[in-house]
């Protein structure tokens, strides 16, 4: 069976483990976590970046530097994963989803504007497979009635908007390390701070809620208890790990777009023929390669092609459920309904994509495909 995925390893991650067992530094906020951090501050032109245990952690610390309270209404897309909900709904935010364009799974910018309300205090945008939602007007809209913007990139590593790096052009961003992204810890994430009136406060909040990043800067004599907070960091070991794929980002970027690109050249014929829709990248948007879909015109459609695919030893996976007809939410959706976001978590599949991904492999996947269409 050719997996969804396989975790790719540059080769030096045990070295560096290593290295964090000799220096007798395993909690987090030592070398290698500062060496991950400056690496994304520099290459981003961020305020502050902070690494965290996950993505997960990343948006919940996005939401409490922010403020959100109970009461207070946040935008989010329907079609995004349910952590990114999750970070707001635990801070007592009442939750207003927004429905997916017609053409690209990422939240429609025209679909926000009627939904703010004088209780609007974040709009958080999903860069879905690494392809940036149109932040312009939205950050425009923002802008003008004082909302924070808060950019879900858990996909989006080394992906960009008008030659932007995604995460940072809002106002907060978090990226996400899991063994799935393009590059990864195991599990792990970054908050990525671009306001710079959040930078201090939000370190805090990563410390506990004291201000002990000050004091082994030696801004202060001693650490202490000063604002809300939580263990947010993650252990040097999962640092290390990190910095030897930040080490290879450019090298195993080259691969998976090598991967994304056939894909994409091999299917078109499907697009023309009409079986299915293939991923849309607006020419201000530079995407990662990190997810391969097919859009197909039916969940049935969709149900047969998984079955076929296994059958060719192929493990091919859906997405997103839309979160507003969960089980959990859909008693407390008062949004109306949101009909391209239901059709994405019907018709959309994914295809195996990662690194190592070998020719024979892709070409074994794209004849199977093909071949479910009687192409």
């Amino acid at each position: 069976m050719i997996p969804f995925n396989r975790p790719h390893f540059t080769g030096r991650e045990v070295e560096l483990i290593q290295q964090v067992f000799e220096s007798g530094r395993t909690s987090g906020n030592f070398a290698f976590t500062r060496r991950c951090q400056a690496f994304f501050e520099q290459r981003y032109g961020l305020r502050k970046a902070l690494l965290t245990t996950s993505c997960t952690d990343a948006l919940e610390l996005a939401a409490l530097a922010c403020g959100i309270d109970p009461g207070d209404e946040v935008i989010l897309a329907s079609y995004g994963f349910v952590s990114t909900a999750n970070a707001f709904a635990l801070r007592g935010a009442r939750l207003i989803f927004a429905d997916s364009g017609p053409d690209h799974p990422n939240m429609a910018v025209a679909s926000i504007a009627d939904r703010v309300t004088e209780a609007t205090r974040a709009i958080v945008v999903t860069h879905y497979a690494g392809v940036a939602v149109d932040m312009d007007p939205l950050l425009a809209l923002a802008d003008v009635r004082g909302i924070r913007v808060i950019e879900d990139a858990a996909q989006g590593v080394e992906a960009t908007y008008k030659g932007r790096p995604l995460g940072s052009l809002g106002h907060l961003g978090a990226l996400s390390f899991h063994e799935t992204k393009n590059i990864q810890c195991g599990e792990g994430g970054l908050l990525m701070i671009n306001a710079a009136e959040l930078a201090a406060r939000a370190e805090i909040m990563w410390e506990k809620g004291t201000n002990r990043a000050a004091f082994f800067r030696g801004e202060v004599d001693k650490y202490t208890w000063v604002d809300l907070g939580s263990s947010f960091s993650p252990p040097e070991i999962t640092a290390a790990v990190l910095w030897a794929q930040l080490v290879d980002l450019d090298a195993i970027q080259v691969r998976r777009m090598e991967v994304w690109n056939r894909y994409h050249a091999a299917l078109a014929p499907l697009e023309a023929a009409g079986h299915a829709l293939l991923p849309r990248i607006p020419a201000h948007c530079v995407h990662n390669g990190h997810i391969y879909y097919l859009v197909l015109d039916s969940l049935a459609t969709r149900t047969r092609l998984i079955e076929h695919l296994k059958a060719h030893g192929v493990n091919a996976v859906f997405h997103y459920q839309s979160l507003h007809r969960s089980p959990y939410f859909a008693p407390r959706h008062h949004g109306g309904p949101l009909p391209n976001s239901d059709r994405y978590s019907d018709c959309l599949l994914r295809l195996p994509l990662w690194p190592d991904l070998g020719p024979a492999d892709q070409d074994a996947i794209i004849g199977a495909v093909a071949g479910f269409f009687g192409a």
